[in-house]
């Protein structure tokens, strides 16, 4: 039997995500236009070559580079899209604790693992689990659960087909389609509440993220996010479309040579949903859940590079927090500009001070002899970064309150557990930065035996 590869399911999966997306939350529509505009133009500029990106494999993505992001209830919520998501080529790798920024949840992303996967489609959905156990009152907490363990997210279809593929390897063309329509199901909007309109207060108020996780058939996709190439144009072009942006965008600050993700979004939307009035009826209300992000990936940081990273934004974050109404815009930009002065902004540097992850290629043949930097100083051997594929906790938390609310910021949280989020979801998730590593050793590898085979080094 001939099968559609996951790859192919991936796309296909995106693809009518995005399209579905784009009819939920018009805004979205307008976002692609913003980075479609803004990529096309720095692309064709001088920018294009200081970013240092792989032809045929970073630039042809872009256009359709996106990421989703789910909240789901229940250990067994989690354990089946981990199947689903295997279907489509697509596996646990990190794992975040959010309890750092006091938000209930512990996420992973799912995403395509192999450098030849992520360039065919590099689709990825960061997953988070709600952590029920910090609802303090106990009989709210009840509600929740009982709420949550009464619901079915998937389709009985969706999961008959995941079975499917694991028996058989995979599954054939009409099989692979029905199991992209049926999976959409899964992340698509529902305005119809499955608690009532006080107990979806009372969950407001334990927090704004319980609720909307808690309240409604399933998980929602609550965003979807392109790719851009300047992320500070593509701000500046939502405030001129007349989209709510965020004061702040979420990551380091702007660099000649990115690193990690930046993040920004426009605010979340007030929807309209109904409450069940326990007499078969309905009454109206809002929730404000789905919002419009857009990314800016630079370079993927080494072990040693995060913890430079994570220390700078750290100081930074000691002395000025950016503010919801963005009275400190300037303020925190400015302190972040100065601080991160100590982070090289050359790939070269970063390169041989062992702080981000780099492909090599071949810039040309010559009978130098030496090691990788003697190969780099002639020419012989040429850097270009390794996209940051994965997410960052405090901009992804960043992310989460504006638009659920600052007033989750000052409440203690206890920090979550990798085990038991492993645990729910039935395998370990990947370390990141073992899969950057073999990227790059293998990048090199190859670039040295095809040297060798010319006779260009000993």
């Amino acid at each position: 039997m001939s099968f559609k590869t996951p790859n192919h399911i991936r796309a296909e999966f995106s693809a009518a995500m995005s399209a579905m997306y784009r009819t939920e939350v018009p805004a979205y529509g307008t976002l692609m236009q913003i980075v479609g505009q803004i990529n096309d133009e720095t692309l064709g500029s001088d920018v294009a070559q200081s970013l240092n990106l792989t032809p045929e494999e970073d630039t042809d993505r872009i256009s359709q580079e996106r990421h989703g992001a789910i909240r789901l209830g229940t250990a067994a919520e989690l354990a089946m899209i981990r199947r689903v998501f295997a279907v489509m080529g697509m596996f646990p790798v990190g794992y975040y604790d959010l309890s750092v920024a006091s938000v209930p949840v512990h996420s992973t992303a799912f995403r395509p693992i192999a450098r030849d996967d992520l360039a065919h489609n590099p689709f990825r959905v960061f997953t988070s689990l709600l952590r029920t156990e910090l609802i303090e009152d106990d009989a709210l907490r009840a509600k929740a659960e009982t709420a949550l363990t009464a619901r079915s997210i998937f389709t009985p279809t969706a999961i008959a087909l995941t079975t499917k593929a694991e028996d058989q390897g995979g599954l054939c063309d009409e099989d692979a389609d029905d199991f992209v329509a049926q999976v959409l199901e899964t992340f698509r909007w529902h305005p119809d509440a499955r608690v009532d309109a006080h107990v979806f207060d009372e969950l407001i108020a334990a927090h704004r993220l319980i609720a909307d996780v808690v309240s409604f058939k399933g998980p929602h996709i609550n965003h979807l996010t392109p790719r851009t190439l300047d992320i500070d144009a593509a701000q500046t072009a939502m405030a001129d479309r007349g989209l709510p942006a965020k004061a702040v965008v979420e990551g380091p600050p702007r660099r000649k040579c990115p690193i990690l993700l930046r993040q920004t979004a426009f605010k979340a939307l007030d929807e309209a949903v109904r409450f069940p009035d326990g007499a078969g009826g309905w009454v109206e209300g809002q929730h404000t859940a789905r919002f419009g992000e857009i990314e800016q990936r630079g370079v993927a940081l080494t072990v040693k590079g995060r913890a430079l990273y994570d220390d700078l934004l750290a100081r930074v974050r000691a002395d000025i927090l950016p503010a919801a109404d963005g009275s400190n815009t300037a303020a925190y930009c400015a302190a972040l500009d100065q601080v991160f002065e100590a982070f090289p902004d050359d790939w070269r540097e970063m390169h041989d001070q062992g702080l981000a992850y780099f492909k090599y290629g071949i810039g040309g043949l010559s009978n130098v002899k030496g090691d990788t930097a003697a190969l780099l100083d002639k020419g012989i051997l040429t850097l270009s970064p390794i996209i940051y594929e994965d997410f960052l906790p405090v901009s992804a938390a960043g992310i989460f309150q504006s638009n659920l609310g600052d007033e989750a910021r000052d409440t203690a949280q206890t920090a979550s557990q990798r085990d038991t989020f492993e645990a729910a979801l039935g395998a370990p998730v990947a370390d990141e930065f073992d899969l950057y590593q073999a990227t790059q050793d293998a990048s090199l590898k190859a670039c040295l035996a095809q040297l060798q085979t010319a006779g260009s080094v000993a």
